[in-house]
């Protein structure tokens, strides 16, 4: 009988074992994404993404550059979806929603920007929006996209918002998922030289930026689905190109903190979606405001009011209790309001 109990027990392990995922995580405060060992270069080679990536060559400001997309579903598919990503994170991360995406008949493309994921990151780049948007529709027009529905969840809220603007005609309509720059940063906050980011990008620790996501960005929880978008910054924190990574992740705070895209809502004319998750707080440069300054940055609730008031042809969706990742915290939520954008 001890034999049989043993063994029963050795196979419950077992299959526990071999079920579990190698990233997922019981202990909710990092510990197994610690242990695993993981070591990316620039281009995060090794990371595997959700679908299939392409890579996109062209010359810009005189270099010649790759940018790696995603490009999935029915290439002769009558909508088009295009998803732009934010800051701290790239393509990977908008899997859940390409796959609902797919479902619906979408052919979807999700590029990487050039400085972000499995893209190029080059010593030297003038990063801007404008820049940016021409980088995407030079891949767009590669592959014969004309006309498309565009997304854009934080910084890619304010691309998508200055290729609206530049494109206007390619977009049938705009979606932003708790956009930055609902505010002029320039206006309360004291200019940095990227070597101040630099420096910050330098200083990077998995548990900084582990902390830094639960308090800004899930409300103090925590979980192993969060935790796994952390793998890529893991691996490039252990690999021998962090430094690399950390100065264009410096670069590319230029554009944030110098472009206003407040004064870009009144050109918008396509029809227009804001999804905000009201509970988020995300204000960029709060820690050095310019001297006077009492304005609280990042009050969601107010800012997506004060963009579907500027923006014509526009619907505000509320999500309350939600913050800046709102598909990540409540994907269900998230995606009623996402399917009311699209239909």
């Amino acid at each position: 009988m001890k034999n049989l109990l043993l063994k029963l027990a050795c196979t419950f392990i077992s299959v526990v074992l071999l079920n579990t995922p190698s990233y997922a995580s019981v202990d909710l405060k990092g510990t197994a994404l610690k242990e695993k060992a993981v070591k990316y270069n620039k281009e995060l080679d090794g990371f595997e993404y959700p679908f299939d990536v392409k890579t996109f060559n062209f010359n810009s400001q005189n270099q010649d550059l790759k940018m790696r997309y995603m490009d999935i579903g029915n290439k002769d598919a009558a909508k088009v979806i295009v998803l732009l990503h934010g800051k701290n994170f790239s393509g990977y991360y908008w899997e859940h929603v390409a796959q609902d995406l797919l479902s619906k008949k979408y052919r979807v493309i999700v590029p990487d920007q050039i400085g972000f994921g499995k893209s190029s990151k080059p010593e030297h780049y003038q990063y801007n929006f404008a820049q940016l948007a021409l980088n995407t529709k030079s891949l767009l027009d590669s592959l014969g996209i004309q006309k498309f529905d565009l997304v854009g969840h934080s910084m890619g809220g304010m691309l998508a918002i200055t290729f609206a603007v530049n494109y206007n005609q390619a977009v049938n309509k705009l979606i932003l998922i708790n956009p930055i720059g609902l505010e002029d940063y320039s206006q309360y906050v004291e200019y940095k030289d990227i070597n101040f980011f630099y420096q910050s990008q330098l200083n990077t620790t998995l548990d900084k930026a582990m902390n830094y996501q639960k308090k800004n960005y899930y409300d103090g929880q925590w979980s192993s689905e969060y935790e796994q978008l952390l793998i890529p910054l893991k691996g490039w924190l252990a690999g021998d190109d962090w430094k690399t990574v950390a100065w264009n992740n410096a670069l590319t705070y230029g554009p944030i903190f110098s472009e206003n895209m407040v004064a870009k809502f009144s050109q918008i004319t396509n029809e227009t979606f804001l999804i905000i998750g009201t509970r988020d707080k995300t204000g960029p440069g709060r820690g050095w405001l310019k001297p006077g300054v009492t304005r609280t940055l990042g009050d969601y609730k107010m800012l997506g009011k004060h963009a579907q008031s500027v923006i014509k042809n526009s619907t505000l969706i509320e999500l309350d209790g939600l913050g800046h990742m709102p598909m990540y915290e409540d994907y269900n939520a998230f995606n009623k309001a996402f399917n009311q954008a699209l239909n």
